[in-house]
């Protein structure tokens, strides 16, 4: 089914991720349709592929249902910073929960395949380092990140008992902490917060004392593990996508601050609730049975990110 071109179902099309994500199946020859409610997505990050016949794009929001006629779904909708899914916890909830149903259900009546993008977050504060699939996580239901935490563990609840009821074929793709060109500068994630501080010369903010540590992949290698996954066969089981190089928040200031050239200052702000202090792929899985393995330097990666940020009227 899956070796020719097909047409291919992507939701957040517009978004980080996956404006890179229909920018990688266009060029290996497939059609995509483009779902997007722009919430977080934001046109001008497919505004290159408009023109292309073989990309088309939908303003529809996947808490209701969706009918199109496709082969394969890539189902990314979701604000993933907290920044942004705080600020509207129940409608984040909603997206996660009700979008899965709406989009395994259309997986189920087209028989399409549909990969799920997971989070590293369903692994909430971890006590396992590093964190492997098998790995049942330690999330607070109750806390002010369970709206997606517990939103997108819900979502893979819905997808497995898919595949047990209906036999839908799922994938499910945990992705670690991501990086690189489109992120929004205003999303309050860690990268690009540095990146557009530093490129001010502002303070860099850190919240806690800075020794909690990430993992972060570079946006091309992270779109080459989910495109393996999806169009590897049998996958019946969640894999982390991730770099599995840690980093203090410390480091990575201090890192960024070097390649920019900055004279900014490090300061410290009381560590939000439920953020997590440890975050570490165990990939052993993505590499056996996808062969796969994240290849872009993080030093390479941040050069090309800063260099999109020195770039964009929005940081100037």
């Amino acid at each position: 089914m899956y070796y020719g071109a097909v047409k291919i179902l992507v939701t957040g099309g517009a978004g980080f991720l996956g404006s890179h994500l229909c920018e990688k199946l266009l060029a290996n020859g497939h059609e995509v349709i483009c779902v997007d409610n722009f919430y977080t997505g934001n046109k001008k990050n497919i505004h290159h592929l408009i023109g292309n016949p073989k990309f088309e794009v939908i303003r529809h929001d996947v808490t209701l249902p969706l009918y199109v006629e496709v082969e394969g779904i890539f189902n990314l909708a979701c604000p993933a910073s907290p920044r942004h899914y705080q600020k509207n916890p129940v409608q984040t909830l909603k997206t996660s929960v009700h979008g899965a149903i709406n989009l395994l259900g259309l997986a189920k009546r087209t028989g399409a395949r549909i990969l799920q993008a997971s989070t590293s977050e369903i692994y909430g504060n971890p006590e396992l380092m590093p964190q492997p699939e098998f790995y049942w996580g330690r999330v607070n239901p109750i806390g002010i990140r369970a709206c997606y935490d517990e939103g997108k563990r819900a979502a893979e609840t819905l997808f497995f008992d898919y595949h047990r009821q209906y036999n839908t074929d799922i994938r499910v793709a945990r992705i670690f902490n991501t990086f690189g060109p489109r992120m929004a500068s205003d999303d309050g994630r860690v990268v690009s917060n540095f990146i557009v501080q530093s490129l001010g010369n502002k303070d860099i903010t850190i919240y806690g004392d800075g020794s909690q540590t990430r993992s972060f992949c570079y946006v091309d290698d992270l779109i080459d593990g989910i495109f393996k996954l999806f169009f590897t066969e049998k996958v019946y089981q969640p894999i982390n996508i991730g770099n599995p190089e840690p980093i203090t928040m410390i480091e990575l200031a201090e890192e960024i601050i070097a390649l920019t050239k900055s004279k900014s200052s490090l300061v410290f702000r009381e560590l939000p609730a439920d953020d997590p202090v440890q975050r570490e792929p165990d990939i052993s899985n993505a590499k056996s049975i996808l062969e796969w393995r994240p290849l872009v330097p993080r030093r390479v990666g941040l050069e090309n990110t800063i260099q999109y940020f020195s770039q964009s009227t929005e940081v100037r």
